[in-house]
């Protein structure tokens, strides 16, 4: 019986055949647009080239000079620093966690879950927790999120610094683009009194995806920036469209896109298989769950992951802890949950976009999402700074928690790969 029903569930070529139709169609007004505003850039060799140049350290510090060239010494500090074997490698961080039982342990590595910290809103976080990772033997992320306003970071020189240190530390990184709904183009969102709205999705309302798409070109081609932020289906299969016609782009999915069960994950494969190359890649190397899936959600979701030959391209992200204020209840920590699924489920990160709410809850300023859409010179004058630099080291703390409770299970992680080797 079925075996019978599985059978109605196949495709026939046709249908993809009338898809190939509305994609080729010269009269459709949909991809019109959409090769409109990639025109306006160039070929896609002549894209990727621009890109390519513009994310030469060369370039960047370059940038750095024309706006912020006090950042300058800093980036050469950091050089210095990775150059001179300052930070602590990956064997001596197991044998301080696990002392001699270190050499006799089979890390997972094929399991190994990555670093991610969020949100990296400013340059001098790096130095400042670089800082510590030297003094103190900790560990730096493999992976910062950033939700900074991009045309704010452009002008006072944080755009070109940031980018310049993640090649130095040997990390990833995504930036989050201004054309979102949140900047007011989407009528219904304001403050808690227009929650309703958010039902609708947070998004790029009308002409909005198109302005998003037009926005990734600038900054890919000006300053390299390759991974952003998505949080809409449009923008999703805009990214899939323009990785086809051989930009390359990549992007993670955000958890305001509310991806909470295996078949809404099905359904997001299925569009990357779709437009994804003859070579089997997609744009799509992230994948940031819905806070309230359990770890049943990814493991069901990692089988046709890997059936679709997604394993190593599409990373699971899960929040391991979450700021304090605006965004879930606490006390929320998954890190139980993390070391329970890591050792059989490939390509995980363990987002902290937190501290662990133990501490949050001590603080005079806990960590808050909202603090995200604050204009840095509003945050100066108010006071805040010094707070929101206690809140990223907080969120600092508990990814080397997260690495400790990992090594002490025999699992394994990804760090800063420049730095800790």
């Amino acid at each position: 019986m079925n075996e019978d029903l599985r059978a109605l569930l196949k495709i026939p070529t046709s249908r993809l055949e009338d898809i190939n139709a509305v994609l080729l169609d010269p009269n459709m007004i949909v991809i019109n647009d959409f090769l409109e505003v990639v025109a306006k850039f160039g070929t896609p060799e002549e894209i990727n080239r621009k890109a390519v140049q513009a994310r030469e350290m060369p370039a960047l510090r370059q940038r750095v000079e024309e706006t912020k060239p006090a950042y300058l010494a800093d980036l050469d500090w950091l050089i210095e620093q990775r150059d001179a074997g300052a930070f602590i490698t990956i064997s001596d961080y197991r044998r301080k966690v696990l002392g001699d039982k270190a050499s006799g342990q089979d890390f997972k590595d094929d399991f190994a879950v990555t670093l991610e910290i969020s949100a990296c809103q400013y340059f001098p976080y790096v130095i400042e927790i670089t800082k510590r990772a030297i003094e103190d033997g900790m560990l730096m992320p493999g992976r910062f999120i950033r939700v900074r306003r991009m045309k704010e970071q452009e002008a006072d020189g944080d755009l070109p610094a940031f980018a310049a240190a993640m090649q130095i530390i040997g990390a990833s990184y995504v930036e989050t683009l201004d054309t979102k709904g949140t900047d007011g183009s989407n009528v219904h969102l304001g403050g808690p009194e227009t929650i309703t709205g958010y039902f609708g999705g947070v998004g790029q309302p009308n002409d909005y995806g198109l302005k998003w798409l037009e926005e990734y070109l600038y900054y890919f081609t000006n300053y390299g920036v390759r991974q952003v932020l998505n949080i809409n289906p449009g923008t999703v299969l805009l990214g899939y469209m323009l990785h086809r016609l051989g930009v390359d782009i990549e992007f993670k999915i955000s958890v305001y896109m509310g991806n909470d069960n295996p078949y809404a994950a099905l359904w997001t494969l299925i569009g990357a298989k779709l437009f994804s190359r003859d070579d089997g890649s997609s744009p799509l190397i992230g994948f940031n769950w819905s806070n309230s899936i359990n770890n049943q959600t990814m493991e069901i979701t990692a089988q046709f992951r890997q059936e679709l030959g997604f394993e190593d391209v599409v990373r699971f992200e899960h929040h391991i802890v979450e700021t304090y204020k605006s965004i879930v209840r606490q006390p929320y920590n998954r890190r139980g949950e993390l070391l329970e699924i890591a050792d059989h489920v490939a390509n995980i990160s363990a987002k902290h976009e937190g501290a662990d709410p133990e501490i949050d809850v001590t603080r005079e300023h806990p960590s808050d999402i909202l603090d995200y859409f604050r204009e840095k010179e509003e945050i100066i004058a108010s006071g805040d700074w010094d707070y929101l630099m206690l809140n990223f080291h907080d969120k600092f703390d508990a990814l080397n928690r997260t690495a400790w409770a990992l090594t002490e299970q025999g699992l394994s992680f990804i760090a800063a790969k420049n730095l800790h080797l």
